[in-house]
């Protein structure tokens, strides 16, 4: 079932920016243009009914209002000024018709339902009345006002419905309007989603070739703010895998080189003792006593490699408790007896008794023991390390001080990279891989501990981390 599901979603049809750009570009103008249409066909009846009761209110009021005995004969111009139809009548007959051949005009008609309209205004004994009706002929809307002047009633006759030709031939060219806008619509869409997506899909090209490994991709700016945050988001990506390529590099060379030689040492006086000192016991103890030390070399490189890939890809965890890094820092002080019996270094510790803390104690120790034995490399001619531990209120404050030559500013940042050597020329080699401070900002990244060197050239480095209390 599960791979029925993976499979119908690999084969989910994929679509391209710019398609969906301009999906979304046609939904919108079609559904403004449709809108739009649909408005004005609705509205223009709508429109036209308001204006016609307003002209039929305003005639009405005209008439009932004046006292003009002229007003009768300008009816005819009334009429025709605003498209309406009138009779003018006594209660015994007509006395002119005005407009009477407008569209739809009824008045002229021996239609019953005017008729009985008419009669039932005459014999209501109101000055002005409206009507609102169907005319059966035309299938509309009609309006009709009965307003009495004098001894003379005057009744107007209006269409609620426009049926017009000059209203038809507006609502098609309305139609041809939104057609052509369509036709525009589609042009335009095609247009601007092509000019949105096209920096886009240069960008796309371009992250293709980079992930081929193609390291000379340049990532141009197109003057729209998050396709230009996005290039240069690339570009810092490319740097990163640049400077990532190198590391890999010079991690293989160092590697390579690390393991060939104490291979190679492991070799040659294998070959010496099976060819050579095995008759000379002394010699062959010698020669295996190299061996020993080479092979544990060669242990410790390939557990610094495998720890460092192991924290780096935060396949490592951390198992915390509570211990006394007093005694640790005793016992791994002692490892260092033979060179400060032999070779004369001084590793003094300044410390509390008691130091309870809770961490991981096998890393933490790991990381005492590599600033240690970076310092034991890298110390002055005096051959003095020191380790000091002071208590603060919220922290404690872990010091390795040596007394060499110490590190330019402008080294800094580096000496935690894997194999970074700010001196070859070092005092000693005390089994160092070149992974040690690597480890070190590994362990305490991982921690959450604040960690750092200061230097001073000519006098010497101190390496310092805070654990929390």
């Amino acid at each position: 079932m599960e791979w029925d599901i993976n499979l119908n979603m690999k084969k989910r049809k994929k679509t391209s920016i710019q398609a969906k750009t301009l999906i979304f570009l046609l939904i919108f103008n079609v559904v403004i243009i449709g809108l739009l249409w649909f408005s004005e066909i609705a509205v223009l009846d709508i429109y036209y009914e308001k204006e016609q009761v307003e002209v039929m209110n305003h005639i009405a009021n005209s008439i009932k209002n004046t006292n003009d005995v002229e007003m009768i004969t300008k009816l005819q111009d009334i009429a025709y000024q605003n498209d309406v139809c009138m009779l003018l009548t006594n209660d015994s007959e007509i006395l002119g018709g005005y407009n009477l051949n407008m569209n739809g005009c009824v008045l002229k008609s021996n239609s019953n339902k005017i008729k009985r309209l008419m009669n039932s205004f005459i014999n209501s004994n109101e000055n002005f009345k409206a009507y609102r009706f169907i005319n059966e002929e035309k299938k509309i809307s009609a309006l009709l006002y009965g307003v009495r002047y004098n001894n003379s009633y005057v009744f107007i006759y209006s269409n609620l419905e426009d049926i017009s030709d000059f209203t038809l031939l507006i609502k098609k060219q309305l139609l041809y309007v939104c057609i052509l806008g369509l036709v525009v619509a589609v042009v335009f869409s095609i247009f601007l989603s092509k000019r949105i997506t096209e920096p886009i899909t240069k960008i796309t090209k371009k992250a293709k070739k980079m992930g081929i490994g193609n390291a000379e991709v340049v990532f141009e700016e197109s003057g729209i703010k998050e396709v230009d945050e996005l290039s240069e988001t690339l570009t810092q990506a490319q740097r990163e895998m640049a400077k990532t390529d190198e590391f890999r590099r010079d991690l293989m060379a160092n590697v390579s080189h690390d393991l060939k030689t104490p291979l190679t040492m492991i070799k040659a006086y294998a070959e010496m003792i099976r060819d050579i000192s095995y008759k000379d016991q002394d010699k062959m103890n010698e020669h295996l006593e190299i061996i020993v030390d080479e092979t544990d070399r060669l242990t410790v490189l390939v557990n610094d490699i495998l720890d460092l890939s192991r924290m780096q890809s935060n396949a490592d965890t951390l198992c915390l408790e509570k211990f006394n890094l007093s005694s640790d820092i005793k016992t791994i002080v002692n490892r260092y007896q033979i060179i400060k019996e032999t070779e004369k270094y001084i590793i003094n510790v300044e410390m509390p008794e008691s130091i309870k803390i809770k961490a991981d104690k096998k890393k933490i120790n790991q990381v005492i023991y590599n600033l240690i034995n970076n310092a034991i490399n890298y110390t002055g001619k005096d051959k003095t390390v020191t380790v000091r531990v002071t208590k603060h209120k919220k922290y404690y404050l872990v010091e390795i001080i040596d007394t060499g030559k110490g590190i330019k500013e402008s080294e800094i940042p580096y000496i935690w990279n894997k194999y970074y050597k700010n001196d070859k020329n070092h005092q000693r080699n005390v089994v160092s891989t070149g992974l040690g401070l690597s480890i070190v900002k590994e362990i305490l990244e991982l921690h959450g501990y604040e960690y750092g060197v200061k230097s001073v050239l000519k006098k010497g480095s101190t390496f310092y981390f805070k654990i929390k209390i």
